[in-house]
């Protein structure tokens, strides 16, 4: 059996902690890994102990089961928190973060490069329930305390930005935050816990889309949040009375993803700015959004506050028609036109977020397309984009 304990790993790195974390080998007859619990039902001994439950680790499924369990005690050790509680996506995690710090009443300041599908529950859910949103630029840093009004309980951050990659200055926001007692938020899933400790930084519930890298291969929904010693109450209180659970075989394959975690992310590192690096040379292109280039606006901020970068970045092409577009990626063979990212296989779409900016202007000068750079041979991804230039060039005419 392991002899390691949190306590003894507090001082260990994150590639050993990642190995160890929420792992119990005797409790489980000496077996490495935690099994899939799948169940609703906890039986108890007698009466006494189901009107106390005094002793018992577990009541109900929605309450959580060694598999989730295993997950969360691992999650915060890596993360610094001081709880975790696990949604059925990413979406379900940031959304759940929203009601633990918000009630009806209240305001919240959302970054302009927040993720789409957050910024429109803001919108339209939060909208319903009283409460008011106001989208702020990413770039604003500490000049955000002209935003807040005396309602303000959130502020939801975001680094690099979706889809855009603006960098924002999140000690400096969270500081200003705290001086007025309201809640940091954040999605960190570009990052993960080991990439941008983000309690460290100020950031009082980190939510992260396990989806991605956790997963690292395609195959699960998961969310994960995670809270400071202040608010792991509050949003463990919040998540029983929604009950909105992860699937007993996601979070177990949640887990076996963690524990290759680190390597992963190193590789889809060196990957991504391999070929952002080779996209900078290229004369179709005109700007390459990836936050660890020296010419990246927002890489200084980056150099200071982050420990890695991941796979996942954009290019901004010189003036080219959609249908040039098209035809580059319609014809690549190893980069897949799909949604998501953080998986072994390269993926590619193009985006435009013009219609959904209200405090910060997009108007790049040609199509935008998002990367994420999986773990093929570089070269063989070079070679496909490489013919996916020449039909650029070609304008859809090859």
């Amino acid at each position: 059996m392991s002899k390691s304990t949190p306590e003894s790993r507090k001082a260990m790195r994150a590639r050993t902690k990642l190995v160890y974390a929420g792992r119990a080998p005797e409790d489980q007859f000496g077996f490495v890994n935690t099994p899939i619990y799948r169940g609703s039902t906890v039986l108890f001994p007698d009466t006494a102990t189901l009107d106390s439950r005094a002793g018992c680790r577990f009541r109900y499924g929605t309450y959580g089961t060694p598999t989730t369990e295993a997950l969360e005690k691992a999650w915060s050790e890596i993360s610094g928190a001081a709880d975790t509680v696990l949604a059925p996506s990413g979406l379900a995690a940031c959304c759940l973060a929203l009601l633990t710090a918000l009630s009806s009443g209240d305001h919240v300041l959302v970054t302009d490069s927040a993720y789409g599908p957050t910024r429109s529950f803001c919108e339209q859910f939060l909208t319903r329930m009283g409460i008011e949103t106001t989208f702020y630029d990413p770039l604003v840093g500490a000049d955000i305390a002209k935003l807040f009004k005396p309602n303000t309980r959130a502020v939801l951050v975001e680094a690099p930005g979706s889809q855009s990659f603006e960098m924002q200055d999140i000690p400096a926001i969270a500081a200003i935050a705290h001086e007025r007692d309201a809640c940091v938020i954040m999605d960190n899933t570009w990052a993960t816990p080991l990439f941008f400790p983000a309690h460290e930084r100020g950031v009082d519930l980190s939510a992260d889309a396990g989806t991605k890298y956790l997963s690292g291969h395609s195959d699960l929904l998961l969310g994960l949040v995670s809270a400071n010693a202040k608010w792991a109450k509050r949003l463990r209180t919040t998540f029983q009375q929604f009950s909105n659970c992860a699937g007993p075989e996601d979070a177990w394959l949640a887990l076996r993803g963690l524990r290759t975690m680190e390597l992963r992310l190193r590789e889809a590192e060196r990957q991504g700015l391999e070929l952002a690096r080779w996209l900078e040379t290229r004369p179709e292109v005109s700007r390459v959004l990836h936050p660890a280039l020296e010419s990246f606006p927002g890489h200084a901020i980056w150099k200071r506050d982050f420990l890695g970068s991941t796979g996942l970045f954009s290019v901004i092409l010189k003036p080219a028609s959609e249908q040039a577009v098209a035809a580059m990626l319609d014809g690549l063979e190893l980069f897949g036109l799909g949604y998501s990212w953080g998986g072994f296989e390269s993926l590619v779409i193009p985006f435009d977020c013009s219609s959904y900016r209200a405090a910060s202007v997009w108007a790049p000068e040609g199509p935008a397309l998002r990367f994420s750079v999986g773990f093929e041979d570089i070269e063989d991804l070079k070679d496909d984009l490489e013919q996916g230039f020449a039909r650029l060039r070609g304008g859809g005419e090859l």
